[in-house]
């Protein structure tokens, strides 16, 4: 990445409106998704919304998405003027269940929004069916897993629209940016017109996409390297008490990991709440964060609610989210995160024969100072 700015320096290019870096990504992108169109912007929040305005959804219209996701997606909807409609997620992996997709759609819906979180992968081959069968367009945010394979197709490409973020902590960072790709000229020239305020007003910048395009080249083998050590790491946590790490039921899948998402069981753990259970895991040095607080509360004049989102409810107030960086780590430090897991969990368990133990634990956490980990599209 230093010889990418060295270069945009030398050239002058990073300080340019329009140059050959954007262009550069830009391309390679619609080569590795394999689209013909994409437009690059200032973040994977607002490049929801350029979505949603690209699909022309405004005002009167409804648009379905899971009653756990980034509240960007949400608010997205509301800013071009329609409705969120929320439906529960699977149980299993706590990402958007197409099961609960046809019940939802009324004669206002005209678009999904499928997310796929934390390592889970939404079954795509049927939400793709359904909005197919009722003539609704699919947003697919990949944000959380660019280069992830969900059933035999890279991430992104099942929608009309695929959604990519390159925030501060994303698998693809420049500090800011997102991108949104597609194959429906229509819906290209629809975004092209809004981001143009006599230049482009919402645009990835030079120096950014510079910086993007290295690290593109590289995504396939860093995506193998942590998908590797998911599959060892996984399976060690699984037999922990209080600890159930997300279960995909679609087949050619390999999952993006921004997020290693585990489902929180704090009944098996003496009724230790989430919080604190994470303050405590910090503790031990590994970077283990609270998932978002999804919309099982959202007002009723906000959204249309599916059912009592019971799952969705469930996972705001008890996922768990471990940082990609330590996927790229050597055996040694998933050896410690396993380590520290087991201690905190061996201590907690509810059937522990030493209870005090807790609370010597527990006086040793400043939870005035913990900042849980609410992710961000940036």
């Amino acid at each position: 990445m230093l010889a990418a700015l060295n270069f945009a320096y030398a050239d002058h290019s990073w300080g340019r409106y329009e140059g050959p870096n954007c262009e550069i990504f830009r391309q390679q992108l619609a080569d590795y998704h394999d689209v013909e169109f994409v437009m690059l912007t200032q973040s994977g929040t607002f490049a929801v919304e350029l979505a949603l305005r690209g699909c022309h959804i405004g005002p009167g219209d409804e648009v379905i998405l899971a009653g756990y996701d980034f509240g960007g997606n949400f608010a997205a909807i509301e800013a071009v003027g329609a409705l969120p409609v929320l439906v529960d997620v699977d149980e299993g992996n706590w990402n958007l269940d197409p099961r609960q997709l046809t019940q939802a759609i009324t004669d206002k819906t005209k678009a999904i929004i499928a997310s796929c979180l934390h390592g889970g992968v939404i079954p795509m081959r049927e939400v793709r069916s359904i909005a197919d069968e009722h003539g609704l367009l699919l947003v697919e945010d990949a944000c959380q897993m660019p280069g992830g394979i969900v059933e035999g197709r890279t991430a992104g490409t099942w929608g009309d629209v695929g959604i990519l973020s390159f925030g501060g902590s994303k698998l693809l960072t420049s500090g800011r940016g997102g991108a949104v790709f597609t194959n429906s000229e229509e819906v290209f020239q629809r975004m092209k017109i809004y981001m143009n305020r006599g230049n482009n007003a919402f645009p990835l910048s030079e120096l950014q996409a510079a910086v993007l395009r290295p690290q593109l080249g590289k995504l396939d083998k860093r995506n193998a390297l942590r998908h590797a050590s998911a599959e060892k790491l996984l399976p060690q946590l699984k037999r922990l008490p209080g600890l159930r790490p997300l279960v995909n039921r679609v087949r050619k899948t390999v999952p993006g990991y921004y997020k290693v998402g585990i489902r929180y069981v704090p009944e098996e753990l003496g009724g230790l709440s989430r919080e604190e259970f994470v303050a405590i895991i910090r503790e031990e040095g590994v970077d283990l964060g609270a998932g978002f607080r999804g919309f099982g509360r959202r007002s009723e004049t906000r959204c249309r609610r599916v059912g009592d989102l019971t799952q969705s409810r469930l996972a705001g107030r008890l996922m768990l989210v471990l940082h990609h960086p330590i996927l790229l780590e050597e055996q040694e430090a998933l050896d410690h995160v396993v380590q520290a897991f087991r201690k905190v969990t061996q201590v907690f368990a509810s059937d522990q024969s030493e209870p005090s133990q807790d609370r010597d634990l527990l006086e040793e956490v400043d939870f005035e100072e913990m900042e849980l980990d609410q992710g961000d599209h940036s």
